[in-house]
């Protein structure tokens, strides 16, 4: 038997409804780099413990090299209340002790940035407390560092941040690292080995993630096991690692032959230009048109109800003895000048102007005292349910000029407001179209909340307006439970019997249950009581039941929280064939990529496409941080939006935001500062020359569809082809070659036509 440096020998657990390990011999040596996966209650965390020594193990014995040291992110912290974040995340040490040492201070910065040392632990909020402890175990040394689930809370940056400090915390060959996480991009980057956790055994597997699943694929060919299910799953998100950013990477960490070899008969992810058809006959061509918004708060550190994470960063910056961030997210600060009638116009209430909260709360409360129902709902909650054809928002800004406030349809205005202060979005055009699948990023605090609510409808901008569609139907997976908890009491078989019988996914008819088993429970939990269900049960029927509502609008927030890989894996296979438009936002890169079509980023007021995927964000963090600022917008695919919402000079043009996807409906605003000046340099077409080019954009559109088929079609041929026949292969590689060059120059012409016919 190997001499580990920690080990299980032949241990056995088991709890009182569950066997958890039964005669394990496993153990970690120095060097080791260890991921650790598995089904939520098949004992990932219940391993670390048994390491730790919280846990005695039934039978067999936890071993240990003498002199080592172990430290372990447990998912509750032991931090005291009472302390401040000095005393419990930095023990103690003087600020001079830990800034004077590139490491520590780096780990403080990025880990407590935007944090006073003297805050109370007590008084910090969940995501803080996490930060705080995770900082307190990275600044000691230690031989073994266990994570248990380290990533939540941390936005992409810190993510990111945290994967290249265990990459380079020790020397090769030294320290070791055990992490659980359902980050499967963080398992990919950080870890040398795999450990799978299931049916009482630890399974161990070579590499990474990709490497992970490329083994696990195998295993289940040659076994021919009968969980066709989970072997399904598998391959397909195989077939996700090897076709895309990850494969493409130059760091490869599974043989990318082997794989196209296994998942050569599994098609694509999505079929895109079905889902959008179909999303298209459900909402018709306009889903959610965001015009010349800019959004300000006027006062974000009382106004916790409308954007928690603004709310906290104010309310930590404004203490003493706050800690220079690592990443400094840019924040705008704008006035806007609003002409309302009267005070509780709701961009003045949405905005937090104090004046106008109070007319509003006034206005509530005699309302419910006329009514004589004291549960009077709040008109932006209403919304939520709405079904759209709804415009939110007074258009445009007041200005100083009377036939500029006549324009903009406020003659009737008694007064004009300056709303002063937090600027979130700066004058953005975003329009969101059937079927489009946009994931987005942002820093905590950039006010990803806030853009959903405006998307959504239950925030009114302070300039500009939302329009909403005639048929659309939201729905909104938040990162609360709070839907769920009232139906507490209820059955699932209760629950579910509130719906249709039946429904089509995928083409098949499924009835509810099939659905939920689908999302992994088993049909003996129907008499289970909601409020008996785990973390991760409750997420998922969270989604199922939104599901049911047939929503052809779904907004994500966090969707990726209290699920294992499975069934994150169980729950992208869902989606991939949920035919309506999904706004996802996610700090998992791996699940935003996987899930979208395309990804931007809310950074600096702007909605900034992300050609690249996530790492197009980090590389504009990076470049902030060294001083360079945020590269020019560019028309097309950046939130550059002129100044018409605080001018009154009326609306920018709107252009496709996808030049490599042309049937997307997003659009982002370029700037129109050249119109206005009588610098257009794209002339516009009219008459017959508008006509023809119209017919030409819907031929390319065409065209377009037909040669991605061709390139899906060649790309199956490759994997299939017999690899030594490299004559064939260079065939079938210039054939694929000269459908790419001829989409590229269709792409490019479809673009400038699209541009003169806007």
């Amino acid at each position: 038997m190997p001499t580990y440096d920690i080990g299980l020998e032949h241990v056995s657990l088991a709890f009182a409804t569950k066997t958890i390990f039964t005669d394990v011999t496993q153990g970690v040596f120095e060097g080791d780099r260890i991921g650790i996966v598995g089904k939520n209650g098949d004992g990932k965390s219940t391993l670390l413990h048994l390491f730790r020594g919280a846990q005695e193990p039934d039978s067999g014995r936890v071993t240990k090299r003498g002199g080592l040291t172990f430290g372990m992110l447990d998912q509750r912290d032991p931090l005291d209340d009472n302390a401040t974040i000095r005393e419990a995340a930095l023990e103690g040490r003087a600020d001079y002790e830990w800034a004077s040492d590139n490491t520590s201070r780096e780990i403080v910065e990025a880990l407590l940035g935007g944090m006073s040392l003297d805050a109370k632990v007590g008084s910090l909020s969940g995501g803080q407390r996490r930060r705080a402890d995770l900082a307190r175990l990275l600044l000691k040394d230690w031989d073994i560092l266990a994570l248990d689930e380290p990533t939540n809370h941390l936005d992409v940056v810190t993510i990111h941040w945290l994967a290249e400090h265990l990459k380079n915390r020790w020397s090769k060959g030294q320290g070791a690292l055990l992490l659980v996480t359902h980050d499967r991009w963080f398992l990919d980057e950080v870890c040398e080995s795999m450990w799978e956790v299931h049916d009482g055994v630890i399974e161990p597997f070579e590499g990474g993630y990709s490497a992970y699943m490329l083994q696990r694929v195998e295993r289940d060919r040659q076994a021919d096991v009968r969980e066709t299910k989970r072997r399904n799953l598998a391959r397909k998100e195989l077939a996700w690692l090897s076709r895309g950013a990850r494969a493409r990477s130059t760091k490869q960490k599974f043989h990318v032959k082997a794989a196209r070899e296994l998942i050569a008969d599994v098609p694509p992810m999505r079929n895109t230009l079905e889902l959008k058809q179909m999303a298209t006959s459900r909402l018709g061509k306009q889903v959610v048109d965001l015009v010349d918004v800019t959004q300000i708060f006027e006062k974000p550190q009382g106004m916790a109800d409308i954007d928690p994470d603004v709310a906290a960063l104010s309310a930590s910056a404004s203490r003493v003895d706050v800690v220079n961030a690592m990443y400094a997210e840019p924040q705008l600060h704008g006035s806007v000048e609003v002409a309302v009638t009267d005070l509780t116009d709701p961009r003045l209430v949405d905005a937090g102007v104090p004046e106008a909260v109070e007319s509003a709360e006034e206005a509530r409360k005699k309302a419910e005292a006329e009514s004589g129902n004291p549960q009077l709902a709040d008109d932006r909650e209403v919304r939520r349910m709405n079904t759209g054809g709804e415009t939110i928002g007074g258009g445009t800004a007041a200005t100083d000029s009377d036939a500029d406030t006549a324009a903009a349809g406020v003659t009737s205005a008694a007064r004009k407001v300056t709303v002063s202060g937090r600027e979130i979005l700066d004058d953005v055009t975003w329009l969101i179209g059937p079927g489009d699948r946009f994931g987005i990023v942002g820093a905590n605090g950039a006010g990803k909340s806030t853009l959903l609510k405006l998307i959504d409808g239950t925030l009114t901008p302070t300039a500009g307006h939302v329009n909403i569609g005639k048929t659309v139907k939201f729905a909104v997976l938040s990162q609360r439970l709070d839907e769920l908890e009232k139906l507490g009491k209820y059955k699932i078989k209760e629950v579910l019997s509130r719906y249709k019988p039946s429904y089509i996914v995928d083409g098949k008819e499924v009835t509810p249950g099939q659905l939920m088993e689908r999302l992994g429970f088993e049909s003996a939990q129907l008499m289970t009581p909601i409020r008996d269900l785990s973390g991760g049960q409750k997420r998922r029927m969270q989604l199922l039941l939104i599901l049911l509502d047939e929503p052809n609008v779904l907004i994500m927030d966090e969707p990726g929280n209290d699920l294992d890989t499975d069934m994150l894996a169980v729950m992208e296979d869902l989606l991939d064939t949920w035919p309506g438009t999904l706004i996802v936002v996610s700090h998992d890169r791996y699940l935003l990529e996987r899930v979208t079509d395309q990804q931007f980023a809310l950074i600096g007021g702007k909605v900034r496409h992300l050609p690249g995927g996530v790492q197009d964000y980090l590389d504009m963090v990076e470049a902030i941080k060294n001083g360079k600022g945020l590269p020019a917008d560019t028309p097309g695919f950046a939130g550059t939006g002129s100044s018409s919402a605080k001018s009154g000079k009326g609306k920018a043009a709107a252009v496709n935001a996808a030049a490599s996807l042309p049937q997307s409906a997003s659009r982002i605003a370029p700037s129109s500062e050249g119109a206005n000046n009588g610098e257009d340099s794209t002339s516009k077409l009219t008459g017959k020359a508008f006509h023809e080019a119209s017919k030409r954009v819907n031929a390319i559109e065409r065209k377009l569809a037909k040669l991605e088929e061709q390139k899906t079609d060649l790309e199956a041929q490759m994997a299939a082809h017999d690899p030594s026949d490299y004559e064939g292969l260079n065939k079938l590689n210039e054939q694929l070659t000269a459908v790419n060059t001829e989409s590229d120059d269709l792409e490019a012409e479809w673009l400038e036509l699209s541009e003169q016919l806007e």
